[in-house]
């Protein structure tokens, strides 16, 4: 039986009901109301409107594709509905706020517009909102895949060749408008590198280092070396336990001890110094480089990665010029399979960044002496001593053609020869141990004229800092590298096999049957697979300045 009391509290529930009931019928927008205020929307040219261009794109260009797709949807809203945002909007606003871990900037995603008509109740807000949507999204998908292109004004030449991807929008689009799984769709727009996830952990790393103030710049002094007492101690113990290359409680200690020593030699060793414990000048810039300027570099690195095609193939040469080194990695795991020393351009024959396929390895090369080397190096040589091609076992022919003839170069009078004519001329420097390219000769035919060599003078690669070539590649260990480009023991090319053709001093070309990637990379951050340790490298050819301006105009 029901009181009187609980009849009332039945019939106010009751009300209470139908009022937000008739409330959400007011409030509620149709499906027609919405559409007619997604046409209005899109007539009012967004992206204009709200300034977005990007990927070689005028704002005009982009609502011409963003009109597009909206009719071929129906005009219809692809990530708002009625009620608000759905389950894919609330995944991509995430993910754009989400940016900044990847060393991007959110609000390029218009993720500050975004937030302000989430909450839209009326037609105009929730066309706006799922249009905002739309362009972050594209924004985001762009950079991911291609890169900024802020980087590339700024040396068009430069990052065209360093650039080595081929986007399919009108597909990546219908994957993103038509898939359910938003959030896959995404992940998988991520450079899909190992060492891009690792700097990006390193990113997080740092950026907590700076939150909690940094470090102090250390003042300048007299030579620090081991036991020698200095009130700066104090100070390089503590950037060191900053930056985890010291473990210690006690950072009041003004001695310079071996525990301090061997933290300075680490950290040495991570910077790309010669790790002899000694704080000089060189190793005191280091310390002294602030944690905004490393946070810099490795966002600077990370943009690297995203111009590079997301494909993971079994294998890969990867050359990295600020590095000085070489290695053969399986993409998928990060495993290294073979890494040596390398010696690159000089700062004014800097050796290109690109990419490409290994076509053949060539065992006793000649070395085909490039025009500039002829007219600029050897000539002047030879106007001195008419015997100097002789002396280096060097052959001359009258042009590069296959009919040319060969010179006697001890007949010519050198002294009357002009740099356009020896230009005409072919010089060739034959096999043997003082051919400049040594036993090796690792080719990838490119316009560049750049490829992997042996060398004769093999005391260079001691040291730390390697640019001496004139763009080539000097590799410490050819033998090893030509035995693994072309398969290895499993293929029939084991090290004895190649050391067996190098002995016999006669050019063998041998042709991959299946061409091997290659990528010459610059990267002034690396994340040592094998212990985690953070690597900066110096920035030999200025490319991180260039791309800082670039990256981080507004902070400059």
């Amino acid at each position: 039986m029901i009181n009187i009391n609980q009849r009332s509290i039945i019939f106010m529930c009751m009300v209470v009901f139908i009022v937000m009931l008739w409330s959400t019928k007011l409030l509620a927008v149709s499906a027609e109301n919405f559409q007619t205020a997604l046409i209005e929307q899109l007539e009012y040219h967004p992206a204009k409107q709200f300034g977005i261009k990007g990927q070689g794109m005028d704002a005009e260009s982009i609502d011409i594709v963003l009109s597009k797709i909206y009719h071929e949807n129906g005009l219809k809203p692809f990530w708002v509905g009625t009620d608000g945002p759905e389950k894919q909007a609330k995944v991509i606003f995430e993910t754009l706020k989400d940016a900044d871990s990847h060393g991007l900037i959110p609000e390029h995603y218009l993720t500050d517009k975004i937030q302000k008509y989430w909450k839209s109740t009326d037609a105009k807000g929730l066309a706006r909102l799922d249009i905002l949507l739309t362009l972050g999204l594209r924004g985001y998908v762009a950079d991911m895949r291609e890169g900024s292109i802020e980087a590339r004004k700024i040396d068009p030449k430069l990052f065209a060749t360093a650039r080595d991807v081929e986007v399919d929008y009108d597909s990546l689009r219908e994957q993103a408008l038509s898939g359910s799984d938003m959030q896959a769709f995404l992940e998988q727009q991520v450079p899909p590198f190992l060492q891009y996830r690792k700097l990006r952990k390193a990113l997080k790393e740092y950026r907590a280092m700076k939150a909690k103030g940094g470090w102090e710049s250390i003042p300048e002094g007299k030579v620090l070396k081991p036991g020698m007492e200095d009130e700066r101690v104090r100070l390089i113990r503590k950037r060191l336990v900053i930056t985890g290359d010291l473990i210690s409680d006690d950072l009041e200690r003004v001695i310079y001890d071996d525990r301090t020593v061997q933290a300075v030699k680490r950290f040495q060793s991570r910077h790309g110094f010669e790790p002899d414990g000694i704080i000089g000048k060189n190793t005191l810039s280091a310390l002294n480089i602030s944690v905004d300027t490393k946070i810099r570099q490795i966002v600077i690195n990370m943009e690297r990665y995203r111009w590079i095609k997301h494909q993971l193939g079994e294998r890969v040469i990867a050359v990295n010029i600020a590095g000085f080194n070489a290695a053969g990695i399986k993409p998928k795991t990060g495993d290294i399979e073979i890494k040596m020393r390398v010696i690159v351009g000089k700062e004014y024959h800097k050796t290109p960044v690109f990419s490409d396929s290994i076509k053949y390895v060539e065992f006793n090369p000649y070395w085909n002496i490039p025009v500039s080397i002829a007219k600029n190096e050897m000539l002047p040589k030879l106007k001195k001593n008419a015997y100097y091609l002789k002396e280096q076992n060097i052959r001359i022919f009258s042009s590069w053609g296959p009919d040319a003839k060969e010179l006697d170069s001890t007949a010519i009078d050198w002294g009357k020869v002009s740099k356009r004519e020896i230009s005409r001329w072919h010089l060739r420097q034959e096999p043997g141990p003082h051919n400049a390219l040594g036993t090796v000769k690792i080719v990838f035919p490119n316009k560049f004229s750049v490829y992997l060599h042996d060398t004769p003078s093999h005391s260079l690669f001691q040291k730390t800092k390697r640019a001496f070539s004139h763009g080539c590649i000097r590799l410490s260990r050819p033998a090893e590298m030509a035995s693994y480009v072309l398969g290895g023991e499993k293929n029939g090319w084991n090290i004895e096999r190649v050391k067996e053709i190098i002995a016999g001093e006669k050019r063998q070309v041998v042709s991959l049957k299946k061409p091997f990637p290659i990528y010459i990379l610059y990267r002034t951050v690396i994340v040592n697979p094998e212990n985690e340790e953070v690597n900066f490298r110096a920035d030999i050819y200025g490319r991180d300045a260039l791309l800082e301006k670039a990256l981080f105009k507004d902070e400059f």
